[in-house]
């Protein structure tokens, strides 16, 4: 991998050699030897063509296209930049290279970069939605297997915010965890015992649990499956002494309705886990 490119995933907040082996477990997914190209075409031959955008979107993943091309040996010019919208006909990577590599390449970069521009340009209707209030979208740990840090980059490009990356970096305090533990403030307090300055966020789903993770101290709350009477009611409560995020199967119909009612946050889990990828295609020239 060159260093402009290694240099442009750490800009990214992106691990170069995590996507690298990423890159390489995909390519051998497909075997050693493609039996459609190699008795078409010569180890000589050549051949030029265009990522092409078929309808607008949010794109991401060019440099993880990129890093496709260079295991490869294929030239490739990016076009635009991760974050941009990009509108149908527009070419997003232009790539020239032997014509069998330019075919073996085609399919995993499009994997890639047509699921992360899905999560983005998922992720910017929601923003759009929710325009003009405070509210924000995030992302959650449903994501799939292996993908995460691309999934939540992704979420990033589309102008979401990051939740937590696993479960090392914040605590949060779930039903099942409460009931295991007897109550809200049992299960925050044997936290706040080990990790005394650790962020810890406590999912409520009703208005009681709400003034029990509030007088155990918590600073983050998670309304889970309220109503909007529900969640406006709980802002109030709340009175600016912690962060609140809404979560529980949201649809971006509901979005500006939830946003009104005063949360920080919106959960969307399935901005990584059902997003439909964006259309694009390699078209040779």
């Amino acid at each position: 991998m060159t260093e402009e490119l290694e240099e442009a995933l750490r800009s990214a907040g992106l691990d170069p050699q995590a996507v690298d082996d990423l890159v390489r477990a995909a390519l051998a997914e497909d075997g050693e030897v493609d039996v459609t190209s190699e008795p078409i075409f010569t180890p000589r031959d050549t051949s030029t063509g265009d990522f092409t955008a078929r309808e607008t979107g949010i794109v991401a993943g060019v440099p993880v296209a990129s890093a496709v091309f260079e295991v490869l040996g294929v030239a490739y010019e990016a076009k635009v930049a991760d974050g941009e919208r990009v509108v149908p006909g527009q070419v997003l990577i232009s790539v020239s290279g032997h014509t069998r590599a330019v075919l073996r390449a085609e399919r995993t970069a499009l994997n890639l970069l047509t699921h992360l521009s899905g999560i983005a340009t998922a992720t910017r209707l929601w923003a759009d939605a929710m325009e003009g209030t405070k509210a924000r979208v995030r992302d959650t740990r449903k994501t799939l297997p292996g993908l995460r840090a691309l999934q939540k980059y992704a979420v990033h490009c589309g102008g979401g915010v990051n939740h937590r990356m696993g479960l090392h970096d914040s605590a949060l305090v779930k039903d099942n965890h409460i009931a295991a533990a007897g109550s809200v403030t049992k299960a925050y307090d044997a936290i706040r015992a080990v990790y005394p300055s650790l962020h810890v966020q406590v999912e409520c789903d009703t208005l009681a649990q709400v003034d029990e993770a509030l007088a155990a101290g918590a600073r983050s709350i998670l309304l889970d499956n309220m109503t909007d009477t529900e969640m406006s009611e709980a802002v109030r409560l709340v009175a600016g002494r912690a962060e609140v995020e809404a979560s529980g199967g949201l649809t971006l119909d509901r979005a500006r309705d939830v946003a009104v009612t005063g949360v920080d946050y919106v959960a969307v889990g399935a901005l990584t886990h059902s997003a439909r990828v964006l259309d694009i295609g390699l078209d040779f020239s």
